[in-house]
């Protein structure tokens, strides 16, 4: 058969395939913030949110501005039908795994369809490709992986128009870092490359790099700012060195045993306890070290791939290891998202020594077997993972089936029983979620809210003022305390509570709402008038 057209049919295979084990994820909802993202999100439909989302501190969450506009075309496109918006992410990992292909072939890695194939059915990517706002991850990573490509073809010095290709590597990877600042990696990778083709690294070759390296020391100082004054990462028990330390040891271990044996996958994982006096914590970066001892002792056997892999799996994953906070760290260390490009380096290595096993047993019917046995035990996985991201409900339900101990999922199903009506229930799950972690602000709040629909205003009020005590900058526990307040006949207490959510929260069309009401039982008829129109105006960044 021709190699071109073997390669069509595997082009084809892989799509079909790729866009099967996701049919779960066609017909899927919302879920968690993805009401920040998109249904809630002011800035995918206000006038001004272009540029909002490039020039101003307005975003909901970090600084992904490239992300924030492909949101805000889907928006004009399919409104709040979420299926649009989960084809965006299927086509773009497709298309991911098509260019990881490409650029495994290019750098002559054997097995590079296969390494594709499972980069593409392989579950751990399922919460990057089935949760909406993790567009992020996913327009990273094309571009992420076109810069590598168009890099490959600069350094390769038989090309033609070499420096359009450097010129295209650096806008791709502007367009990667502004879809999400954790391509900040991206320059490691590249000299990776240059190591594994055994170019020279010397002084030009570094000088090639710098620019690169501006660019991530730029958006990434940005987004370290941003995590810790804009998204709140100050307020969070800071690790002392040593403690990350343990944790970035003992998650890479995590993370490679996922890629390997990728059982009990969960959108929240238990979070460690990290103990320093304990010996036992060591074990991991003990392990650790020793494996990096096999690694450079192995490259007298295999050449350089065994390290290339190993140093671009912990590079890419470093971000994400435990040295800079983030905001997820309150409830977990690790998250499958983390590793959506690191997991290409084991997984290149681990399908290119199968094949090479292959020709040396002289037997590719051996390489086919078991690789398609691989990819079908991961089809399976991937679909049944998938479906857990069917809706909100669903979500947390699995998340507390395989995580007993993950006080948000308690909440956050709380929250879905309160908007059905199931106040007892409402209650229940938000007592759980205290009793779990009694410094949790999001449930006293919100089982404040649950009772002032009880009627037992003081004891709301007492959530309340205890939510923000833990965190005074929670401009939800202000609206509702502000309810609260309302329901005892405290209109300027209210008012003020309303207007320090606002502050908080400029763009919260229910605060609005709720003062324009204040306002209007105060007989002010004129600033009640314009908190409605406030209100109905934000409303249609919401989802109704």
């Amino acid at each position: 058969m021709p190699r071109r057209l073997l390669t069509c049919l595997g082009v084809l295979a892989l799509c079909a395939s790729t866009i099967i084990v996701y049919h779960p994820a066609w017909h899927g909802g919302f879920i968690w913030d993805d009401d920040r993202y998109v249904t809630q999100n002011y800035l995918l439909i206000a006038r001004d949110g272009l540029r909002r989302i490039w020039l101003s501190l307005d975003a909901p969450s970090q600084y992904f501005p490239l992300a924030y506009t492909i949101l805000r075309i889907e928006r004009s496109l399919w409104g709040l039908n979420p299926a649009g918006y989960h084809w965006t992410n299927i086509l773009l990992h497709l298309g991911n795994a098509l260019l990881v292909w490409w650029i495994l072939a290019r750098l002559k890695i054997p097995g590079a369809w296969l390494a594709a194939a499972v980069f593409a059915l392989h579950p751990i990517q399922v919460e990057s490709v089935a949760w909406i706002s993790e567009l992020k991850n996913v327009l990273m990573g094309f571009f992420f992986l076109l810069t590598l490509l168009v890099w490959t073809r600069y350094v390769d010095l038989t090309s033609q128009h070499r420096r359009i290709f450097y010129i295209g590597a650096l806008v791709f990877y502007a367009l990667a870092l502004f879809a999400k600042s954790t391509a900040c990696t991206l320059p490691a990778a590249l000299l990776l490359i240059l190591w594994l083709k055994e170019k020279p690294i010397g002084r030009r070759a570094l000088l090639e790099i710098i620019p690169f390296v501006a660019l991530a020391l730029g958006i990434g100082s940005v987004a370290v700012w941003w995590e810790k004054y804009h998204q709140g990462t100050r307020m969070l028990v800071s690790l002392a060195p040593l403690e990350r330390l343990l944790i970035a040891s003992r998650a890479v271990w995590f993370y490679l045993s996922k890629i390997f044996w990728p059982s009990d996958l969960t959108f929240i994982y238990p979070q460690w306890q990290i103990d320093p006096t304990t010996p036992s914590a060591y074990l991991w970066l003990i392990a650790g070290a020793g494996l990096a001892a096999i690694v450079y002792w192995a490259r007298g056997y295999f050449g350089r791939s065994v390290e290339v892999a190993a140093l671009f799996f912990v590079t890419t994953l470093g971000p994400m290891l435990g040295f800079i906070m983030l905001y997820t760290f309150r409830y977990t260390f690790v998250a499958d998202h983390y590793q959506y490009l690191a997991c290409i380096g084991p997984i290149a290595l681990a399908t290119g020594g199968l094949w090479q096993l292959g020709a040396r047993l002289k037997t590719r019917g051996f390489v086919f077997g078991v690789g398609a046995a691989i990819l079908a035990a991961l089809s399976v996985l991937t679909w049944r993972q998938s479906s857990s991201y069917r809706d909100l409900e669903t979500l947390w339900q699995t998340t507390i089936a395989r995580n007993p101990s993950c006080w948000i999922a308690y909440n956050n199903l709380g929250v879905i029983q309160f908007q059905k009506g199931y106040l007892e229930d409402a209650i229940q799950k938000y007592e759980q979620s205290l009793r779990l972690h009694p410094d949790y602000p999001e449930s006293h709040y919100n089982i404040g809210s649950a009772l002032l629909q009880k009627g037992q205003i003081d004891e709301a009020i007492a959530h309340c003022q205890k939510a923000l005590q833990l965190q005074p900058t929670d401009p939800d526990a202000h609206v509702v305390l502000g309810n609260a307040l309302m329901a005892e006949r405290d209109v300027d207490g209210a008012i003020d509570e309303y207007a320090r959510a606002l502050a908080l929260r400029p763009d919260d069309s229910n605060a609005h709402y709720n003062l324009g009401v204040a306002f209007e039982q105060k007989g002010d008829a004129e600033r009640a008038t314009r908190e409605y129109n406030r209100a109905r105006e934000l409303e249609g960044g919401r989802e109704p």
